[in-house]
């Protein structure tokens, strides 16, 4: 596999198609060698558009079982991902896996295991984009004290996708596909345990505003409401909707006792408030901005076992899993529950 490395895809839906398909045929170094999808006439639709010379397939098992495929890229539904990827690293493949990391935690944990059991095999999640950019100026910012000590953070992530009562159920509102997934929880939980440290106790409130979508019962929330306690004593207030029209967005306020610090997620800005100050804007340096290079990342560290092993692996996939298992008992039982 010397300077090259063969890639089946399993799922190849919009995320795949818009951001890591692009990124994959840049490199030269990358051969797709056959794509599998829900269904075999949509890879084979698939490859008639972006890829003529892989092989559409209809049976993930067979794609990950091929010989010329040393490494398998999961944009799949979650529903899938745990036992496509414990498949493929059992079978020596390297593992590619689209946010988030499962339904469950018994399934993020069986997955957890099967990297472990083949720690010479590359098991990467892919990472969230958002905060990406300004990642290590917030860490630097919190770093040196510029807000003095963190003691609150308040999180919005909101919008009207699901508000109309007529369209069809989306698969993340499914719980046979999503399971304890709900809204960007899961993805923000990830942003916020790089910058304030984990997570350690979470009270939850979820509702289903639109409990019917053309005659299919919906169980994942609406609406999400979670407090929750960080290890540094930090507590959050983080707020998730898909059916709040004119929402602000999504962005996040962290308060301490010398300032305020707000990362705008949707144009990667940051602004810094001293206590007796007004809020400025703080440019991101260009040698802290971060790039979208997570196809790149992967590539190499499979190319190369001396690279750095990309981020978030499996490890990391666990900590944000506990925090959305946390919150299902919450909402189950009407209490907080501490992270373990």
């Amino acid at each position: 596999m010397s300077g090259h490395v063969r890639i089946g895809i399993v799922g190849a839906g919009g995320i795949v198609k818009s951001r890591h398909l692009p990124a994959l045929l840049a490199m030269p170094e990358v051969e797709l060698v056959a794509v599998c999808n829900s269904t075999l006439e949509s890879a084979q639709r698939f490859c008639a558009e972006f890829l003529p010379g892989a092989e559409p397939m209809e049976k993930w098992w067979e794609l990950v079982s091929r010989t010329d495929v040393d490494a398998v890229w999961i944009g799949a539904t979650p529903d899938l991902h745990s036992e496509i990827s414990c498949y493929a690293l059992r079978a020596g493949k390297h593992v590619f896996c689209q946010a988030r990391m499962a339904r469950s935690m018994t399934e993020s944990e069986a997955m957890w295991e099967a990297g472990l059991s083949n720690p010479e095999l590359v098991a990467m999640l892919c990472p969230p984009p958002f905060g990406m950019k300004g990642d290590l100026t917030v860490k630097r910012l919190l770093g040196e004290g510029a807000i003095g000590k963190a003691h609150e953070v308040v999180l919005r992530s909101m919008g009207g996708q699901w508000l109309d009562a007529h369209a069809p159920m989306h698969w993340r509102q499914s719980v046979e596909k999503s399971g304890l997934q709900v809204l960007t929880f899961g993805i923000y939980v990830e942003v916020l345990q790089r910058w304030l440290g984990d997570v350690v106790s979470v009270f939850a409130d979820g509702v289903v505003v639109i409990g019917d979508r053309q005659g299919q019962a919906v169980e994942v929330p609406d609406f999400l409401h979670v407090l929750c306690g960080f290890r540094s004593g930090v507590r959050g207030s983080l707020l998730f909707s898909g059916v709040a029209a004119h929402a602000p967005g999504e962005s996040v306020e962290i308060y301490g006792s010398e300032g305020t610090l707000v990362y705008d997620f949707v144009v990667d800005e940051i602004r810094l408030g001293r206590r007796d100050g007004a809020m400025e804007v703080v440019p991101i340096p260009e040698g802290e901005a971060r790039e979208w290079r997570v196809e790149r990342d992967f590539v190499e560290a499979v190319l190369d076992p001396s690279a750095p092993r990309p981020k978030p692996d499996f490890l990391e996939g666990i900590k944000y899993m506990r925090v959305v298992q946390a919150a299902a008992e919450s909402m189950d039982s009407g209490v907080a529950v501490r992270v373990g």
